[in-house]
């Protein structure tokens, strides 16, 4: 049976770079992340929806403050599984290095997402299934059509990691191929729109790539030696189980506490959730605390169930190390687990989906969300044929388009996909006060 090998899955050779690393005092997976937290693209996570869009109050978690737990998680879950597994690495590895590796690509792991979370990227789908605005479609492929009708947060950020930040269309970031191949969740390209039947936008398979750069995702996975599953697909990097389990912890526990205090859920409702996945583990003294808010309840309970799952998680990594380095393990870490971690995980979910997700004040948010990103489209998507004979309107839209870096050339699908970048990075109030400012709402947002 093929087998992927440490030696090249932990490459520490740069996209694009031009020179060796010659530093002693960061390694190369820790110049890794310094790249990411320093990017123009991580910065604007800042102000991007996690759960709640166009949220007004400081304490509720962004997508910065997300992808940054989800970091510290990841760097635990590396450097215990890199601990577990330590006599089948490389000798010049680490356990610190592997953490450093997971730690990168989990900062990273949400880079690519548009404004307003999955309802931005559900409104840009939704946007270009319109059959009134299939014309602008008409001169791409089937496959380029797939990329722009399926806009991904994940391939979006392939994107702006390997090409448009830092060094254009140059290795952009010039990470290290494993940390490239540690965020690769889905490494494999969109499929057609035909092959998916009536597929809605909010539920079509997910990918990691588009079509501009398959020969990039071939590139990664060649170097780090991922096993070939057709083409431009590819298995999974073992890595990418990890930075999943630790995004799956933060979604699935540490976002709870966004519901409470948005008056959504109680937390009498999350702690029995937190405290049957703490299993045999001792309960904290907070809870019986006199005069112990919820807050440091629950940061005590969170704190209990992290250190469990970490070790439930690398015990399962370690477990079934062989099945992962062949390819053939199925569904996430989590499943691997004690059977009443799964249950936990599903419970804390199913009250989010129930108390939060349907919530008529998140829903109502996402309706604005929704239409200000479709007013957006509107206004730039019909800059993008070539050769386009632009009015005074136009001319005005094309400058906003011009200072964020656009450069339109006679390939129709390139200028879409330069659109959706520049689109994609914008956060919710930038998204939602440049709509209002294209219906005349307001004036004066840059």
């Amino acid at each position: 049976m093929t087998q992927m090998r440490w030696l090249e899955l932990l490459a520490t050779v740069r996209m694009g770079s031009k020179k060796q690393n010659s530093e002693q005092a960061r390694s190369p997976f820790h110049k890794d992340y310094d790249r990411i937290i320093f990017s123009q693209s991580f910065r604007q996570l800042n102000r991007k929806t996690q759960v709640h869009p166009l949220t007004q109050h400081d304490g509720i978690h962004t997508r910065l403050t997300h992808s940054l737990e989800v970091s510290c998680i990841g760097r635990s879950l590396g450097m215990l599984a890199a601990e577990k597994i330590k006599n089948e690495l490389p000798v010049w590895i680490s356990p610190a290095d592997v953490g450093a590796i997971i730690q990168a690509a989990c900062l990273a792991h949400d880079i690519g997402n548009p404004p307003f979370g999955h309802a931005g990227e559900y409104a840009i789908r939704e946007w270009f299934d319109n059959v009134s605005h299939t014309g602008f479609l008409q001169d791409l492929s089937p496959e380029q059509q797939a990329d722009v009708r399926q806009f991904e947060g994940n391939a979006q950020g392939l994107r702006l990691l390997t090409k448009i930040d830092y060094h254009p269309n140059d290795g952009g970031m010039r990470l290290t191929y494993a940390t490239l191949g540690a965020y690769l969740k889905y490494p494999w390209l969109s499929k057609t729109i035909e092959s998916q039947g009536d597929t809605p936008a909010s539920n079509r398979a997910k990918f990691g790539c588009y079509q501009a750069e398959k020969e990039i995702l071939k590139e990664i996975a060649e170097q780090l030696g991922l096993i070939k599953l057709g083409e431009y697909h590819y298995c999974r990097h073992p890595l990418t189980y990890l930075l999943e389990a630790a995004d799956d912890m933060c979604y699935a526990l540490i976002d709870l506490e966004d519901g409470i205090i948005l008056n959504m859920l109680s937390y009498e409702e999350v702690e029995p959730i937190f405290l049957d996945l703490i299993g045999e583990y001792a309960r904290p003294t907070e809870l019986t605390t006199p005069n112990t808010t919820w807050q440091q309840k629950i940061a005590a309970l969170r704190g209990r169930v992290m250190k469990r799952l970490v070790e439930e998680v690398t015990t399962a990594f370690a477990k079934h190390h062989f099945e992962i380095l062949s390819g053939q393990l199925k569904g996430s870490l989590l499943q691997y687990c004690t059977a009443d971690i799964e249950v936990g995980i599903e419970k804390a979910k199913n009250l989010a989906r129930e108390k939060i997700f349907e919530h008529p004040q998140k829903s109502g948010l996402e309706i604005i969300a929704h239409q200000s990103l479709q007013h957006i489209l509107d206004a730039f998507i019909p800059l993008t044929t070539p050769n386009k004979t632009l009015s005074f309107k136009d001319q005005r839209l094309m400058s906003i388009l011009d200072r964020f870096g656009a450069r339109f050339n006679d390939s129709h699908y390139d200028n879409i996909m330069q659109t959706l970048d520049i689109v994609s990075k914008f956060s919710d109030h930038q998204a939602y006060n440049l709509a209002q400012e294209l219906q005349g709402n307001k004036v004066g947002f840059f």
